[in-house]
């Protein structure tokens, strides 16, 4: 199969992107976005289930048996690069990303169809006051207690983890690291959200003081499982973020005059967009390619997912820095929508590992 085939995309997947697109354009429109940054929670719950509900998407990569539409991880990356263009920081990398992936590759998955209709607003717990996003180094341990197990210690940069209402946590155990089921009301359970630069997407810390859980699979094959996922989708949304600052560089170069001719007619002006648009159009190969590969369960998934992860995150970044530079005067106050996109794309440079990071960990698995 060709990579053009593998990135193009059916009748079916087009029609899922233009329903989501025109859901976003209704219901996220940069007031909106502006208005939740504000918010206590930055959460829109009823917005979250409708886009569960109503959409579905929030179980594309569910299997049927268990309440999904058993679609695959091109269709999640599709609305995660719609999402993207407009900044939605409801619960889906989270709850149908990250949750997902973790339980898809654990041994007990009931809490699969309470994710997929919106239900349950999940979040994964697993990386500790290092950063690192490798589980192995956790301190959080789990001890046998009763029927079930107790769990001590913190977790840092859980993604939605202060409005979760199930947390998948990473802790040690004797015979290694384990994955649990915490409810996000249980006894023992703390949560405070982060002070972060970003603040359509927000990030919990997560303390947990004998919390009881209920393990539910293997801690590392889990997180191996949702970082992978997690990387694919990311990228989509970076791409989805970095063609929208395209088009509102575009449109302002067009129209913007200067010396009675569009600022888009000068050389340096060209430059700066035609260096956006190749970056890309190379993400979308990227970040496609990666997606199909995982749907595909192909052994090349996770070297794509850190190379699209790496490269989209550094084009992201570049294409906000662009959009401030191209807007002027303009661009660089905070009520341009330009630092909105850029505040994200910082964050999500460091969400997952940084790009060094990833291409060390590809470094690692093509044995370099």
């Amino acid at each position: 199969m060709s990579l053009q085939e593998q990135v193009s995309r059916t009748p079916e997947q087009e029609q899922l992107r233009s329903s989501v697109r025109r859901f976003f354009a209704d219901h996220v429109d940069e007031p909106a976005v502006r208005r939740l940054a504000d918010s206590d929670s930055g959460v829109d719950a009823d917005l979250h289930a409708r886009l569960a509900g109503a959409l579905g998407v929030h179980g594309l990569a569910v299997p049927e048996e268990h309440g999904g539409s058993g679609a695959g991880w091109v269709e999640v990356a599709l609305v995660a690069e719609e999402a993207g263009r407009c900044l939605y920081g409801g619960p889906y990398l989270s709850t149908a990303v990250l949750s997902v992936a973790a339980l898809l590759a654990s041994d007990d998955r009931r809490a699969l169809p309470g994710v997929a209709d919106g239900t349950t607003v999940a979040a994964l717990a697993f990386v500790e006051q290092d950063r690192s996003w490798d589980a192995g180094g956790t301190t959080m341990r789990a001890v046998p207690s009763g029927d079930g197990w107790a769990l001590t210690g913190q977790k840092r940069f859980v993604v939605d983890g202060h409005v979760a209402d199930l947390l998948l946590v990473t802790a040690g155990t004797d015979d290694g690291v384990a994955l649990f089921a915490v409810e996000g009301q249980a006894p023992g359970v703390t949560r405070e959200q982060h002070a972060t630069l970003d603040r359509t997407r927000r990030l919990a810390a997560v303390r947990l003081d004998g919390a009881p859980g209920v393990l539910i699979g293997d801690g590392l094959r889990a997180v191996d499982a949702a970082v992978t996922a997690g990387c694919v989708a990311l990228a989509a949304e970076q791409l989805g973020g970095a063609q929208r600052l395209l088009e509102l560089s575009t449109g302002f170069a067009l129209d913007r005059e200067q010396f009675g001719r569009p600022i888009g007619g000068f050389q340096a002006i060209k430059h700066l967009l035609a260096d956006v648009l190749i970056g890309v159009e190379s993400a979308r190969s990227l970040a496609h390619h990666a997606a199909w590969a995982l749907t595909a369960g192909r052994p090349e998934a996770a070297s794509l997912a850190h190379t699209a992860q790496s490269y989209c995150s550094e084009l992201f970044l570049s294409a906000a820095r662009t959009t401030i530079q191209v807007h002027g005067g303009t661009g660089f106050t905070w009520e341009h929508p330009a630092h909105l996109y850029y505040r994200r794309a910082k964050s999500d440079e460091l969400l997952l590992g940084t790009p060094a990071e990833h291409r060390a960990a590809l470094a690692d698995l093509l044995g370099v």
